[in-house]
């Protein structure tokens, strides 16, 4: 279990320094890739409801201290994201390319929703883009295609990824 735990920390750091300081200095990309959200889906789908939320809250706070986002936004975010995905642990079949990407296209959705509802409580201090927007298109687009990618590549480290102590898969 700590070794599980251990390789989640490491790769939830090292992509959110993926994500912060080098995909968001790429010039041509109008939008940034939410790897984190992926690696959190993944998670959540193979462990379930405890370690999604638990991972969606050290992703958000990991993302909270290395961006301008008010503290504690990206763990509310992200824990949802986690347990609405581990719902879902024992009942979808990820291994194909189709189910990745509803996935991830739900999640983005439910992410942009998540941030207007919040928004409207603190609308200075938030950004939020437009739901037809070139940088929402674009994160949507980039999160779908990865999906199928961060799957299989997490899928090489499922030795070390997947706990197995909420139900037998």
């Amino acid at each position: 279990m700590i070794r599980c735990w251990t390789t989640i920390f490491i790769m939830l750091l090292v992509a959110v320094l993926l994500e912060t300081a080098l995909l968001s200095n790429i010039l041509f990309l109008p939008a940034v890739p939410d790897l984190l959200l992926l690696i959190v889906l993944y998670l959540s789908v193979y462990n379930g409801s405890l370690m999604g939320e638990s991972a969606g809250f050290i992703s958000g706070l990991l993302l909270d201290f290395l961006t301008a986002a008010p503290l504690g936004m990206n763990c509310l975010l992200r824990t949802l994201l986690g347990f609405i995905a581990g719902l879902c642990h024992t009942v979808i079949n990820v291994s194909g390319i189709l189910i990745p990407c509803l996935l991830a296209l739900v999640s983005t959705l439910v992410k942009f929703i998540v941030i207007e509802f919040i928004s409207f409580f603190f609308p200075t201090d938030i950004i939020t883009y437009e739901l037809v927007s070139m940088e929402f298109g674009a994160e949507l687009l980039l999160n779908v295609v990865l999906a199928p990618v961060m799957f299989k590549f997490l899928s090489l480290f499922s030795a070390f990824l997947i706990d197995g102590t909420e139900s037998p898969r």
